[in-house]
């Protein structure tokens, strides 16, 4: 079975390759960069300004996952960056779908990234699961539209699952090497209140929800795509500090310094959810590696 996946150079694409390969699957990547088969991937190329991409990556694959999108946190929220962000995730989608209408394929099923952020930056310590509604800032506004973009293809008939990803902890990319690089160097400290909430999965959790997600039939609409315990900033920060050995004493970062240096995206570190797994743990029978932070972290970390 190949599967076809746009984003997968990056953090959660990489990884998932891997899982995917040792499993026995084929995979395929698009990117705009196309290569032949170069060991088990071959790379399709695609140009989302330009509407170009190449068929046969269509026609042969079996199953879709979308990760592809500019990094939410990679550079500060201009009104033109907002823009990128929002549509490096949709128009990709929308060519695909345009594809399919008129490509002959196979596809069985489709999985879509999204994010906890659908539900807004900060809900505080409400517990979210999946029945609570949309926010109405920045981050849920990209989510709202990603998923929506998502939906088209639902609407060709495909099985689509939507994964509202928490933080990914892993320690080639993402938050944790931000969040461990002054633990390392004894000057690690919370952000903010260190009270908000941090909902995570570990990458390899994510992974295997991503695979499970495309070979169980009965999984459809959007499932919240984080472990069942989620921390604050301080403990994770905290605990990070006690896996590395390193002192933790530092005064938390004020949250107006934050302000000063990110801007509105300061929300993402400021703001926290605390979001329940709940369609996860009663309509499948998903199992998690990692349940707890430490564990994760440990593991990680060693």
């Amino acid at each position: 079975m190949n599967v076809l996946i746009t984003g997968g150079s990056g953090l959660v694409g990489t990884r998932l390759t891997e899982i995917l390969i040792a499993k026995g699957f084929t995979v395929s990547h698009l990117s705009r960069k196309p290569s032949s088969a170069n060991g088990k991937i071959q790379t399709f190329h695609w140009d989302i300004e330009k509407g170009i991409i190449d068929e046969k990556a269509i026609e042969e694959a079996d199953y879709l996952v979308h990760l592809a999108g500019a990094g939410i946190a990679d550079e500060n929220w201009s009104e033109a960056r907002k823009r990128e962000i929002i549509e490096s995730r949709t128009k990709s989608i929308q060519l695909i779908t345009n594809k399919l209408k008129t490509i002959p394929h196979k596809i069985k099923s489709f999985v879509s990234a999204s994010g906890i952020g659908f539900y807004g930056a900060n809900t505080g310590d409400e517990h979210i699961s999946e029945q609570h509604t949309a926010g109405i800032d920045f981050v849920a506004d990209c989510c709202i539209q990603w998923e929506a973009a998502a939906d088209e293809i639902q609407n060709l008939g495909i099985r689509t699952v939507k994964l509202r990803t928490g933080i990914v902890l892993s320690e080639k990319g993402g938050a944790l090497p931000r969040i461990i690089q002054p633990v390392r160097w004894g000057v690690g400290a919370a952000l903010g209140t260190g009270k908000q909430w941090q909902s995570w999965i570990h990458l390899d959790d994510l992974c295997e929800l991503y695979v499970k997600s495309l070979t169980d039939n009965s999984m459809k609409g959007f499932y919240n795509a984080v472990a069942p315990n989620p921390v604050t900033n301080y403990d994770l920060t905290k605990l990070s500090a006690e896996v590395l050995k390193r002192p933790f004493w530092m005064p938390n970062v004020p949250a107006f310094a934050l302000k000063l240096v990110f801007g509105e995206m300061a929300s993402i570190v400021l703001g926290g959810n605390y979001v329940l797994n709940q369609r996860i743990k009663l309509e499948t029978d998903f199992r998690y590696k990692f349940t707890d932070a430490k564990t994760a972290l440990e593991d990680l970390l060693k």
